[in-house]
């Protein structure tokens, strides 16, 4: 962030800016990523499949064994690549900037995986004869990275089936798409390395240290005082009038949604402050579990958004251009809820204070910095004056400003802890994106694409049968994975079919968004479905009951999105 933030100023002044300030902070997010996956895997919250849920209670303890060990082995197997291709940068002798070799920089990836393998290993079980299978797991990992002639010829089918089983059985995320990547390059006699080559060549892209950067500034929003700023301007602007708390739990949840990156951490963060205030104003439990279930995923296509940002980099488009495109279907979602939330609070909620103009810029000029955060980012981003990691630099650094100066919500002892909770956050995110980038990689080579496009062409016919299976299939991805696993994985797919039916590229950019948003809300898996059952305590039947009804109403305005391509391409010169 100091770094993004020295070369803007510097450069603005006249300067040659920092040197070496790009590829510094690149090799910086690499390190940032994999410490953050050590802590994620140190706390047990690595990235995994929503299924351990569906699993019964007495088979839940072999199932978390067999994960364990899984996820062991391909640790190793991704350590041993990690060793290689550090090893080959080091003979090489290529160096990042100011006479830093690239493989120090490349050092984190070998070390963090072997640190993910062990840790996984030691979590999975209490005991050291309980950690005999995952330690056994570990040591074949280690001896299959050494010998890859062992399996080389052998049929791809055979370690899939074994990936996918470990997949249901709970393992972490990366260690499925990473073992996949590494199980077909083995197959193929390619060297490991190469999956540990892609990992590297996207963690040190220009533009992928935005998202630990605008994930850092929603970390810093929701630590402090921040939404209970925001809750009053909304309270103020909207709360008068019957129905008006309702619009301001959808508003509010949409301007977290969109700093923080996911769901997640709006429903945990903001769940029980919201779900007392509808309580409050006479709301039933199972409209205010629905809502908030619902209104935990808005936010994800208004700039900065952490997944445009991640799509523009996977697909290659223009980020600003995502932005201007994410707008009006943006507001159209969350208009939709929040009118469908004013009719329902009608009916329940009685008026509250009268409308006060001094009350309203009391509030607005409490918070006038976070509401001014998205202006900072867009105004300089579009004015040219900062490239978009500078932008995002720009909001991490007065969000942290705000919180820690200017209003003092926390002491400054507790920034430690914050930059560690933003690190373990994106750590988890960046160690999928990156192996992933070596699955679409082997996927390209084997002209994967190439066929799907073969397949489509003869089979769906048109452009609208097209977008029909295509808001199926993501719908599917997004009640199973991550938005931004989905994205680093399909989207190197999808994008070719997108271009050969003549969808615009940001057009199935917006598509893509709105679709994992609405897998997070469908059954059985939707993440938000089990975030909600545990932040309200509640079963998760009864909160998928409550959601079903804002599923059918966003399903019905993500349709609207895809097939009326306008609405994305407004503000955009097409």
């Amino acid at each position: 962030m100091v770094l993004a933030v020295g070369e803007l100023l510097l450069r603005r002044l006249g300067t040659a800016g920092v040197p070496g300030a790009g590829p510094l902070v690149q090799h910086l997010t690499l390190w940032v990523g994999f410490l953050g996956a050590v802590v994620a895997a140190r706390e047990g919250r690595l990235i995994g499949l929503a299924t351990g849920e569906l699993v019964p209670a007495r088979y839940r303890r072999g199932f978390e064994v067999a994960a364990a060990a899984g996820g062991a082995a391909i640790s190793a197997l991704l350590a041993r690549a990690g060793f290689d291709l550090t090893r080959i940068e080091r003979e090489a002798g290529g160096q990042v900037a100011l006479g830093i070799p690239i493989w120090v920089g490349l050092a984190v990836v070998p070390l963090a995986f072997a640190a993910i393998g062990l840790r996984l290993a030691w979590r999975s079980a209490p005991t050291w004869r309980g950690r005999g299978p995952a330690l056994a797991a570990l040591g074949a990992g280690l001896l299959l990275g050494a010998r890859p002639e062992w399996v080389e010829g052998a049929p791809s089918w055979a370690g899939l089936a074994v990936v996918v089983a470990g997949a249901l059985a709970g393992m972490p995320l990366f260690a499925v798409l990473g073992g996949a990547a590494v199980w077909l390059f083995l197959a193929d006699g390619i060297p490991i390395a190469s999956v540990t080559a892609e990992t590297y060549r996207l963690s040190v892209s220009p533009t992928l240290p935005a998202i630990p950067l605008f994930t850092l500034a929603g970390c810093f929003l929701a630590e402090g005082k921040s939404a209970l700023r925001l809750l009053e301007v909304f309270r103020a602007a909207v709360g008068w009038f019957p129905g008006g708390t309702a619009v301001v739990v959808a508003l509010l949840c949409a301007f977290f949604t969109t700093f923080t990156g996911g769901s997640g951490v709006t429903i945990l963060a903001l769940g029980l402050l919201l779900f007392q205030a509808l309580s409050a104003e006479g709301y039933s439990d199972r409209f205010s579990i629905g809502l908030l279930t619902s209104a935990g995923s808005l936010g994800l296509l208004f700039p900065p958004a952490v997944p445009l940002v991640l799509y523009g980099i996977v697909a290659s488009q223009p980020i600003p251009e995502l932005f201007l495109g994410g707008l009006l279907p943006g507001a159209l979602l969350v208009g939709a809820t929040a009118v469908w939330a004013l009719a329902e609070g009608r009916r329940v909620e009685r008026a509250g204070n009268p409308f006060s103009w001094r009350r309203l810029g009391s509030a607005l000029w409490r918070a006038k910095w976070e509401l001014a955060l998205p202006g900072v980012v867009l105004a300089t981003l579009f004015s040219g004056w900062a490239t978009i990691v500078e932008s995002a630099a720009v909001a991490a650094a007065m969000a942290g400003l705000v919180i820690f100066v200017v209003h003092r919500d926390l002491p400054i002892a507790r920034l430690p802890r914050v930059l560690l909770d933003a690190t373990l956050l994106i750590g988890g995110v960046l160690l999928i994106l990156g192996v992933a980038n070596g699955l679409s990689s082997y996927l390209v080579d084997a002209q994967v694409p190439m066929r799907l496009l073969d397949w489509a062409q003869s089979e769906l016919g048109s452009k609208w049968l097209f977008l029909l299976a295509l808001n199926l299939f993501l719908l599917l991805v997004g009640c199973l994975m991550d938005i931004f696993s989905a994205i680093a994985v399909v989207v190197p797919l999808v994008v070719p079919l997108g271009l050969a039916f003549g969808v615009d590229p940001i057009h199935l950019g917006i598509i893509f968004i709105a679709n994992l948003e609405l897998g997070f809300l469908t059954p059985p898996v939707g993440v938000n479905l089990f975030l909600a059952s545990y932040r309200f305590e509640r079963p998760l039947l009864e909160v998928t009951r409550a959601a079903l009804p804002w599923l059918a109403l966003r399903a019905a305005f993500v349709l609207a999105i895809t097939y009326l391509p306008f609405l994305t391409l407004a503000f955009l010169d097409r």
